[in-house]
């Protein structure tokens, strides 16, 4: 009986990931565009034509339509469909962790505005201001089951933000001022020391990204690349397993 409703409940948040990452490929598109996320219908892109509720059903619709736009058959973005497939699998991913508690949503809810920075980083290297607020609403959300003291959570907000403010004044550029914003609102939901953890993944990541564009000359050693996704990677990746990382890596030196 348990097994079942197991099964259940993560059928359901696979669901309601798809259904939520459905209105964050909205936000993707609209907000580089100053559209409101808000008001109006969904439309297709190409011909305008507002879309039913038949064509928004998350993945199924996609599949339906055999990847085409019902009314003007232009090629539906098959990145949307995918987002929708990470989004259930995220919702899956949250409740593994946390279980039938508040800190599936909160953490779910954290993995889809990071779902966006990403995407809307990766397509103009820029972090609207709106989605930093909306993780700061999160942090707000958070701050009954955070185990950091206050004074962890203001550490964490400058630890990582102050030396990569401070090179940008040195070095123009450096880092976006939407990356800066970014990880300080992180550092104050996670305090400093899964901050850390999450900017050590970030770099490392980004790294080894980086190191491959070049070594494919894809770009060059003054190019720049987006930084969000990677630093949105890192700190989910953080808020769910950052002590159990912190506590492995501190083993391996005998700490």
């Amino acid at each position: 009986m348990m097994e079942t409703i197991l099964i259940f409940l993560y059928i359901y948040m696979f669901v309601i990931g798809t259904c939520v990452a459905s209105f964050i490929n909205v936000v993707i598109y609209r907000l580089p565009l100053g559209i409101s996320v808000a008001k109006g219908r969904s439309f297709c892109p190409s011909c305008q034509h507002q879309l039913k509720a038949i064509d928004l059903i998350p993945i199924v619709s996609y599949l339906c339509l055999g990847g085409k736009c019902r009314y003007c058959r232009s090629p539906i973005p098959m990145r949307d469909t995918i987002l929708e497939f990470i989004g259930g699998m995220l919702g899956m991913l949250c409740f593994y962790r946390y279980g039938i508690h508040w800190m599936t949503l909160i953490s779910f809810v954290f993995a889809m505005i990071l779902v966006a920075i990403t995407m809307i980083d990766f397509d103009t290297m820029t972090i609207p201001n709106s989605l930093v607020i909306a993780c700061l609403v999160v942090c707000v959300l958070y701050y009954p089951f955070n185990h950091n003291s206050l004074w962890e959570c203001l550490i964490g907000f400058f630890i990582v933000s102050g030396p990569m403010y401070l090179m940008n004044l040195i070095i123009p550029d450096c880092f976006g001022g939407g990356d800066i914003k970014l990880i300080a609102v992180c550092g104050l939901m996670l305090g400093w020391k899964l901050v850390l953890v999450g900017m050590f993944i970030a770099v490392i990541i980004a790294g080894c990204y980086a190191g491959y564009l070049m070594l494919t000359h894809k770009v060059d050693k003054k190019g720049h690349i987006a930084f969000g996704p990677y630093i949105c990677f890192g700190m989910f990746v953080s808020l769910l397993y950052g002590n159990e990382l912190l506590s492995w890596y501190l083993a391996l030196f005998g700490l």
